[in-house]
């Protein structure tokens, strides 16, 4: 049987990840889910066995890297069955250097979205569950106001800034070539023309999906986080208009945050709308 290859999802919160996962899932030979804890325990184990820890002076190069290879392994031992391993982690953009050395053949998909909507939809969810107080925030001086809400949501460690921080390094990184930016839009508006682009990337065959029957929830996790429906998928792939609920100074501050529009400077590949002459 041959090797299994491993790809991975990364990019921004609330911009198609998990119903890019929810979609893939549907192919019999893959494997693939919401943010799986892989990312954290590697970076983990990563503090554990480097300069600065009681076992880094004794532990080489070699085994650093035959310990982490093995967290993939181990974490996955009961997907043996599967050809192709898509894991989930938003962290994976700022790992490249070992991902890719770990994995060479090894893709990263990058979903992206407006960031003004970004915010937009984790405000929505927020004001939808007003009898908690989720954990995206630490206090109330950061939960006080959609602006103090928006500000904390958009430093360089929480929940927005930092895989947005991640994503633009790795698009202008010496590995963008491994890079593929999917847009939120595109995705839902044509997620079969997507889709294809995204098999072609990681080198596989197509497989026929079902656009209007698509399932994926993940209540326990999201309860957990005093987030419900952060990782519900509805079952039927559209796109749908709505106006935002920020603020006019808010959206506009944040729509310009879209630096995957622009590409000079990055080998990396965006998904981008044809311009219908």
């Amino acid at each position: 049987m041959a090797a299994q290859k491993f790809h991975f999802i990364s990019g921004l919160p609330r911009s198609g990840s998990t119903l890019l996962a929810a979609l893939l899932l549907q192919n019999p030979r893959f494997h693939t889910g919401m943010t799986s804890p892989v990312g954290t325990l590697f970076t983990g184990m990563l503090a554990q066995v480097s300069a600065g820890s009681e076992f880094g002076p004794v532990i080489s190069q070699v085994q650093r890297r035959n310990l982490l290879a093995g967290l993939f392994n181990s974490y996955y031992a009961d997907q043996a069955h599967k050809e192709v391993i898509i894991d989930t982690n938003r962290l994976w953009c700022s790992k490249l250097p070992a991902v890719l050395d770990l994995y060479p053949e090894a893709k990263i998909i990058a979903c992206v979205r407006n960031v003004a909507w970004v915010m937009d939809s984790i405000e929505r969810l927020y004001r939808a569950n007003p009898y908690e107080n989720t954990k995206l925030f630490f206090d109330d001086n950061e939960r006080n106001t959609v602006y103090s809400r928006v500000d904390t949501l958009a430093q360089r460690n929480r929940l927005v800034g930092f895989p947005w921080a991640a994503l633009k390094e790795a698009y202008y990184g010496e590995q963008a070539k491994s890079l593929l930016v999917v847009d939120y839009d595109l995705l839902v508006q044509a997620p079969e023309k997507v889709l294809r682009l995204v098999y072609d990337f990681i080198g596989e065959a197509w497989f026929p999906h079902d656009f209007d029957h698509v399932e994926y929830d993940a209540p326990s996790f999201d309860e957990a986080l005093g987030l419900s429906g952060l990782h519900r998928v509805r079952p039927r792939v559209r796109f749908e208009t709505r106006r935002t609920i920020l603020p006019p100074d808010l959206f506009e501050q944040y729509s310009k945050l879209s630096f995957w529009t622009e590409s000079a400077g990055s080998e990396a590949k965006v998904i981008r709308a044809v311009a219908q002459s």
